[in-house]
Formats: structure tokens, C-alpha cells, sequence
């Protein structure tokens, strides 16, 4: 017959209880410890500071996912071109992890760098698509670059699976942007991207953002997306702080129904008397 292994004693119990709870606290400490330094990895790899131009100005807002480890790879960017023009990026990362992360300051600083040897934007995200793919990266990434020219009132811009950016004016119109795009970068090798041109004839302000602010479970991404112009309609009509704007807009992202990366760009610019036209 088999014998009964005798039961723990009360300070057997307490023994191990107290190992059961300091592992509990030392495993804490390092997953608190690991997000940080994923936390910390990310927000290096965005800008500091934001570059100031004549007849245009910018506010970001960010917030990265840090539920345990989730930590993704959205990013924005904006840096001063030759001639007073603005060179301008965002965009999110496929993943919730550190490779997310690293991947995204890989992204981000070729684009910067292409962005000084192509002024096309289509041709500067289909030569970082193939930069990418040399790398052998499994990662993707979905962006959309504009190329602005304050003193001109000029815009050119090219969409790499990233959702639409969103327009309004101070005449009262606005909207979320039709123009082509391509697949996301690292995915297909030999992409045109196309690029699509704005002439700006009146001020007005463009909403840049990721699908962490818009879309979830909670959120439908074209309802997300007519809020946000909605949102843009009235602060470019009563000239309303970017500031104010970026703020309103990075609210939403609490109404996803989930926990993502979410970034915003808001650029507004000066302009003439007219409404926003494509050029052929």
C-alpha cells in the first residue's frame, strides 16, 4: 500500500508562501524594468524637439503601449529641407515588442537620410521600401511623408499603407485625403509609390496620425477619422491653437477600446483666399 505523504506543517507553508511572494516581486521588478528600458528605447529614437519654420507650425502628441511588454514602433518626424522647405514623416511599425521599437529608428533615420539625395516623396519611400527589404527585416511598416513649402503654399506627399491624413481650411472646407498610396514598406520589392500635389490657397491645418488614435474595438476607423476632421474643421475656421487641436485629437485615443501605440501630428500653415485645389 501506498503511504500518505504527511501534510506541510503551518511553518512549511509560511516558508514558501514568503519565497512564492518574493519571486512574485522579483519577476515584478524585472518586467517594470524591461519596459522602461523598451519605453525608454523608443522615445530616443523620436526628435526631441520640433524645428520651427516661417508660415507653418507644428504640435505632436505621442503615447506609447505600455501594457507588459507591448510596446510598438509608431513614430512621427519633421526636419528642415533645402530651399525653407519641411520634410515630414509618420507612421507604425508591425509588432508590440522591442524589435518593434528598433525597427521603427531604422525607418525613421532612412528616411531622413533619402530625404536629402530625392525631393519626390513617392521616390523617397519606394527607395526606403528597397533599403529595407535589403535588410532582410520580417518586420513591415506603414507611413505617409509630406513635403511641405510654407512660402510657396505647396504640398507633395506619399502613402505607404499608412491610414489617410486629414485636411481643413479656414473657408470652412475640409476633409481626409484621397489621394493613391502604396503597400507598406518592407513588404514588396520594385513599388511606385505615387505622388500626390496640393496647391494651398487659403490657411489651414493637416492632421497626421496613427491608427491607435482612431480605431479599435470601440471605434469604427471612418467614424474615428470624421471626428478628427470635424475637429480640424472648427480649428482651422475659428484659428484655434495646433497645440489645442493636438490635444483634442489624442483624446480620442482613450475611446479605441484597446491599448496601442498612438501618435499625432498637427501641422498648421498660413495661406491665401481660396480652397486647397490637385494639381494635374
Amino acid at each position: 500500500m501506498f503511504r500518505r505523504r504527511p501534510a506541510d506543517s503551518g511553518e512549511d507553508l509560511l516558508v514558501r508562501l514568503g519565497w512564492l511572494t518574493a519571486r512574485a516581486r522579483e519577476l515584478a521588478e524585472t518586467q517594470r524594468s524591461r519596459v522602461e528600458l523598451a519605453v525608454a528605447l523608443q522615445r530616443g529614437m523620436l526628435p526631441r524637439d520640433l524645428p520651427r519654420f516661417p508660415g507653418a507650425r507644428l504640435a505632436v502628441r505621442y503615447e506609447p503601449a505600455n501594457h507588459g511588454l507591448n510596446v510598438g514602433g509608431d513614430w512621427y518626424d519633421a526636419f528642415p529641407l533645402p530651399g525653407g522647405q519641411m520634410g515630414m514623416s509618420i507612421g507604425d511599425v508591425q509588432g508590440h515588442n522591442i524589435e518593434a521599437a528598433a525597427f521603427m529608428g531604422q525607418v525613421r533615420v532612412a528616411l531622413r537620410a533619402l530625404a536629402s539625395v530625392t525631393g519626390d516623396p513617392g521616390e523617397l519611400l519606394g527607395r526606403t521600401n528597397d533599403l529595407l527589404l535589403s535588410l532582410g527585416a520580417d518586420l513591415f511598416a506603414t507611413c505617409t511623408f509630406l513635403r511641405l513649402d510654407p512660402a510657396a503654399g505647396t504640398l507633395e506627399y506619399a502613402r505607404a499603407g499608412h491610414i489617410p491624413h486629414i485636411w481643413a481650411t479656414a473657408d470652412g472646407h475640409s476633409g481626409i485625403d484621397d489621394g493613391e498610396g502604396g503597400p507598406p514598406l518592407g513588404v514588396l520589392s520594385g513599388i511606385d509609390y505615387p505622388t500626390t500635389r496640393r496647391r494651398l490657397t487659403t490657411s489651414g491645418v493637416f492632421v497626421l496620425l496613427t491608427d491607435g488614435v482612431v480605431e479599435g474595438p470601440s471605434l469604427h476607423l471612418d467614424d474615428g477619422l470624421d471626428q478628427v476632421t470635424r475637429l480640424a474643421g472648427i480649428t482651422a475656421v475659428a484659428g484655434l491653437d495646433v497645440d489645442a487641436l493636438a490635444t483634442a485629437v489624442m483624446k480620442m485615443a482613450a475611446t479605441v477600446g484597446h491599448e496601442d501605440d498612438a501618435a499625432v501630428l498637427v501641422v498648421g500653415h498660413d495661406g491665401g483666399p481660396a480652397r486647397p485645389t490637385a494639381e494635374e
